[in-house]
């Protein structure tokens, strides 16, 4: 597709965003998630997926159609070269990712990430939902052609059951969101490490914690994904890499760079080129400091139910109750508890009243 054709694609898309109809919007930042996601792999959808994908966007078909439609396009391709055997990929499961986004279902346990990885690369990958059986390495750029130190084979099934159970055994509840940033990296680079497929596991990964995070009650702003896939990438590779004889430790302050931007609305500066393990200037890691959010000390559920009032003053607690994923008597101890503490307040009464937003976020 001519660069210029793409562009404008993507300006459609970014149209779709900011005029903010529900169902448009969250279709756009499915697509746009799905297709920056295959950046992880260095391949690039084609303009047969991105004008299918906008008939889906403007409810012209369903996603089964568009999924059918795109299998049905390379079914009646005759020709095939490398590069149309990589866009064939990228298109397949970009709609499988922007399928995979747009349900409701999830459930926290290995058995869903295997079934997420059979669902994005069924017919794509020869073992698709199965765990490898084999060792591997893989050379790294940031490493300097090194690779992390991955799971071994025979301990993939050991090592996911440890670290889930720890994870579903964590509370979250009086945790505060910077401090809730540092886990969730924790965990994700922890995951990621297993790398329990023989091939596309960041993919299935960042569909994994997408869908996870968005237990919290967060609309997830999926754009960093779509923007910034390669560098969640690298960021891993880094949290999982140590050379104690060069002075290199393995650390997740990029990830949780990374997460800040997502579930915080920081403005880290996402350089894949700060993550190399040559890079000195640690100071341009962070651009956004804890100053840059006045909601530091709130919970992650806080945090998604400020940026809901922020959004909309006039929402009851009935339809926050919806949106955060939580049950209305919690919604409603909630905001008094946020009003005792100075970060919301009611205004005009109960039944005509709006929110007001106290702190920035």
């Amino acid at each position: 597709m001519p660069r210029n054709d793409h562009e404008k694609w993507q300006m459609d898309l970014e149209e779709y965003i900011r005029q903010g109809e529900p169902e448009r919007s969250e279709k756009s930042t499915a697509w746009k998630t799905a297709i920056g996601l295959q950046d992880v792999d260095g391949l690039k959808t084609s303009e047969y997926l991105l004008e299918t994908a906008k008939e889906h966007i403007e409810g012209k078909i369903d996603i089964k159609t568009a999924q059918k439609r795109i299998q049905s396009y390379y079914e009646e391709r005759q020709s095939r070269t490398e590069i149309e055997e990589g866009t064939k990929e990228a298109d397949i499961v970009s709609a499988r990712i922007t399928e995979l986004l747009g349900g409701k279902t999830f459930q926290f346990s290995p058995a869903e990430w295997k079934t997420i990885h059979k669902r994005l690369f069924k017919d794509v990958f020869l073992h698709a939902g199965e765990y490898r059986t084999y060792n591997i390495t893989k050379k790294e750029w940031i490493l300097n052609g090194e690779t992390v130190l991955y799971a071994s084979a025979d301990s993939i099934r050991d090592t996911l059951d440890y670290d889930f159970g720890q994870e579903k055994n964590f509370s979250y509840e009086s945790l505060s969101a910077s401090d809730a940033v540092k886990h969730i990296a924790k965990f994700t680079s922890g995951i990621w490490q297993i790398h329990p497929f023989c091939e596309g596991n960041t993919r299935s990964t960042a569909v994994f914690i997408i869908k996870y995070l968005k237990t919290f009650g967060f609309s997830v702003n999926n754009e960093v994904f779509a923007e910034n896939s390669w560098y969640f990438r690298n960021s891993l590779a880094r949290a999982n890499y140590n050379d104690l004889s060069k002075g290199i430790n393995a650390t997740t302050i990029y990830l949780e760079c990374f997460f800040e931007n997502l579930l915080m609305g920081y403005n880290n500066e996402l350089k894949n080129r700060y993550i190399h393990v040559d890079y000195k200037d640690k100071s341009a890691i962070h651009s956004a400091t804890e100053e840059d959010s006045k909601c530091n000390n709130c919970t992650l559920e806080e945090l998604a139910i400020l940026r809901e009032l922020k959004k909309n003053p006039s929402i009851t607690q009935k339809e926050l109750a919806v949106i955060i994923g939580k049950s209305e008597r919690t919604i409603k101890t909630r905001t008094v508890e946020m009003q005792e503490k100075g970060l919301i307040r009611r205004e005009n009464g109960k039944r005509n009243g709006r929110w007001e937003v106290l702190i920035e976020v």
